[in-house]
Formats: structure tokens, C-alpha cells, sequence
């Protein structure tokens, strides 16, 4: 985990422990429907990615869908063995859905499958499909722990919808499409046999997951 790593996932979980001190406290939001629109900031500053979410609110039940696309990880970002293999490692895409319940106005809890796609290429080289040296699929299945504070929640315009939501999530993978979750290649770099294993999508290809996203949050009108 590198220190900007580090310094996000104790961010994101002090945003999370901090929230209650500064919301108001109301019934109002167990009844209440929206729809959110989210942008992950960890993908854009640490992954050279981009990364969207939409939730839906109906009551205290909150359902999600997030897709990430072009994540790269190679050098610092990488770990130890494959900086090793001068290996690189991409992710054209991430995507997946929750369902979750909110525990508070400013936090909930969520179920979330996800997918993943992993390419690994040598570090440096154009990544196509003549210096690919394996890809396969993960799957994952965990939890996440989701805050959601509104700075201008009170403000009567459209400061109002501004959302901030730092997550601290586990993603565990449960299946590959990669055989016995390793694989077997002659390195040409090291000009050894290596072996790459199956990755887990969180820091440092942990299951580990951490991020904060910045968007808005649409009332939906009641009938």
C-alpha cells in the first residue's frame, strides 16, 4: 500500500466516523426517494481511470450500480513480485451492483458483486494483443461501508444536492476464469519461469477497497 493509499483509506474512514458529529438529526429520510449520481476520485488520481456510480434510494433500501473503465497499475502502484516480473496490469473494466440498507441518513451498509477484467502486460510496452501475457475474469463478493454527507444540505438551491461519499469496501474474489487462480510463463525480462496468481481488486490487489466520490443527490418527487 503506498502512502497515498494509505493516507485516502484513513480519509475515507474518518469521513465515515466523523459524519454523525455534523448531520442533523430527522425521520424525514426513512421515507424519503432519490437518485445519486457519483464520480470516484481514487480511479482519476491513482489509476489513471474513471470510475461512475448511480444509486437508488427507496427509503431506508439503497440499490447501486458503479462501473470503472482503463485502470492501470504498474511501478509503485504494483506489488513487490511484479515489479519483479516487470509486470503491468490493467483493468478495461470493473462493474457490478448493490443492495444495501441504510443504517443512518449518513451511512449504510451493502452486498455487492461485482466482475472484473484483468490484462497483464510487460511494464513499459504498448499494451495490445501481441504483449499480452494473460487475461482473465475475477468475481468478487463482499461488503461495503458507505458514508453520505451533504455540506449544504440546508442551502435552498442547487448547492444542496452536492453528495460526498467515502466507502470503505472488502471484495473478496470467489471465482476466475484463470485455471487453479495461477498461471505459468517464461519471463523475458528475468529470463526465468514465473508465476502470476489471481488478483484481488483492491489496494495492492488486496480485497481491500477504499474510496471517496463526489456527485449529487435528485429528490424524487413523491406522487
Amino acid at each position: 500500500m503506498t502512502q497515498i493509499q494509505l493516507k485516502m483509506a484513513r480519509t475515507a474512514l474518518a469521513m465515515i466516523l466523523t459524519i454523525p458529529a455534523i448531520s442533523v438529526i430527522a425521520q424525514e429520510w426513512k421515507s424519503e426517494k432519490k437518485v445519486n449520481v457519483l464520480f470516484g476520485l481514487t480511479q482519476p488520481l491513482l489509476a489513471k481511470g474513471f470510475n461512475v456510480e448511480g444509486n437508488y434510494i427507496h427509503n431506508r433500501l439503497i440499490f447501486d450500480y458503479s462501473h470503472g473503465v482503463s485502470l492501470d497499475f504498474s511501478g509503485t502502484s504494483a506489488t513487490k513480485e511484479l515489479r519483479g516480473q516487470h509486470v503491468a496490469v490493467h483493468l478495461p473494466w470493473t462493474t457490478g451492483f448493490g443492495i444495501g440498507y441504510r443504517l443512518k441518513e449518513w451511512l449504510n451498509v451493502r452486498i455487492e458483486p461485482k466482475w472484473h477484467r484483468f490484462e497483464l502486460y510487460y511494464d513499459g510496452e504498448t499494451q495490445n494483443v501481441d504483449s499480452k501475457i494473460i487475461s482473465y475474469d475475477t468475481f468478487s463478493l463482499g461488503l461495503g461501508l458507505y458514508g453520505a454527507y451533504r455540506p449544504f444540505k440546508h442551502k435552498e438551491n442547487f448547492l444542496s444536492g452536492l453528495l460526498i461519499s467515502p466507502s470503505v469496501r472488502y471484495w473478496p474474489t470467489v471465482s476466475s476464469t484463470l485455471k487453479d487462480d495461477n498461471f505459468t510463463y517464461r519471463n523475458k525480462h528475468t529470463n526465468d519461469t514465473e508465476r502470476l496468481e489471481t488478483l484481488d481488486p483492491g489496494i495492492g490487489f488486496t480485497p481491500l477497497v477504499v474510496n471517496i466520490s463526489v456527485g449529487y443527490s435528485f429528490s424524487v418527487k413523491k406522487k
